[in-house]
């Protein structure tokens, strides 16, 4: 069944209504379409809806005076996804957000005329939905989630975190295209650090239960998650595996640290998305999309939890503790 919510925001305070004169000049309803790959109970996409929202209203677009927003929950599933961008655009909306390259491609299939504003991809030249930073030209710009050369900052974290790693799976599922992105920085990494790297390609729990298994059976190994929405679907039987299985991982997102993962770091993706809403906004006030600039994060954040680094009998290193972001007890 194909679900479609509107969004409801919550936002409509006296203080917001000098920031939201500045919509006043065109009184037009406008219509936004939103595409997130995720569940419809994912407690942290709504997070990322909650900030996108409350960013627009700070804009001057509030929901059903001058705008309407449609909510449109895929999953990780791909076929789902591309079922959902068709529907999407079938509706004509002013605009489209989408969360990932997944979403992001199959919105763009669909369309080269209603402007697309994309969040969380990264490297959105190399997997072709751009082909410039700069200047993106035709319907798609948009903010990158995570930069190639993360890979291997992962790995060097790991390789902190646990001394004397000699093995790094690196996990991913092949239907999405983040390893190619991140993979020469890790690479480049492991000949540094001396580490082997061992392909870790899973598309289901039961595949991810075997690889961490086949992983944690010798000593000195480690694991590095790829970024992808797969991923962030099922974090709690990859954190889970880690931890039955004494294997050491470093994630991509805050997420996985606050839900018992070792350590993470990335951009702050809520930030990320409070900042869409700029785009999103000039975008209806007359801006071209192609116009715009591809944006880079400009925060970032390191979660260490401590208490999962106890219990696999890890000595926080001091260099991680004073950079960590947050330390979960």
């Amino acid at each position: 069944m194909i679900l479609r919510r509107e969004f409801i925001t919550l936002l409509g305070s006296a203080a917001a209504w000098p920031l939201a004169a500045r919509a006043q000049q065109d009184t037009r309803m406008r219509r936004i379409g939103v595409l997130m790959p995720f569940d419809e109970n994912e407690p942290v996409a709504k997070t990322y809806v909650s900030a996108f929202t409350q960013a627009l209203a700070g804009l001057g677009w509030t929901e059903g005076r001058n705008v309407r927003m449609d909510l449109w929950w895929a999953g990780d599933d791909i076929d789902r996804i591309r079922a959902l961008a068709h529907e999407l655009v079938g509706l004509q909306p002013d605009i489209i957000v989408t969360a990932g390259a997944p979403a992001t491609a199959a919105v763009q299939r669909e369309t080269r005329t209603i402007p697309i504003v994309f969040r969380i991809v990264a490297d959105p030249v190399a997997i072709g939905l751009v082909p410039n930073l700069n200047r993106p030209g035709g319907n798609t710009t948009g903010f990158a989630g995570l930069e190639p050369s993360l890979g291997g900052k992962w790995l060097e974290l790991l390789s902190e975190i646990a001394p004397g790693l000699k093995r790094a799976a690196i996990m991913f599922n092949p239907d999405f295209p983040a390893p190619s992105t991140f993979m020469p920085s890790v690479e480049t990494a492991a000949r540094s650090l001396k580490v082997e790297l061992i392909p870790a390609s899973v598309h289901s729990d039961v595949e991810i239960e075997a690889a961490i298994i086949a992983l944690g059976r010798e000593p000195q190994g480690g694991l590095v998650v790829m970024p992808d929405i797969f991923m962030t679907a099922h974090r709690a039987p990859i954190i889970s595996a880690a931890a039955r299985n004494n294997v050491p991982a470093v994630y991509y997102r805050s997420e996985f640290a606050r839900d018992g993962g070792l350590l993470s770091y990335g951009p702050d993706l809520v930030d990320n998305w409070r900042r869409a809403a700029s785009y999103v906004d000039r975008i209806l006030r007359g801006a071209k999309p192609g116009d715009l600039p591809v944006q880079f994060p400009v925060k970032y954040e390191m979660v260490l939890n401590r208490k999962t680094a106890k219990a696999l009998g890890l000595e926080v290193p001091l260099s991680i503790l004073v950079r960590a972001d947050e330390v979960i007890e």
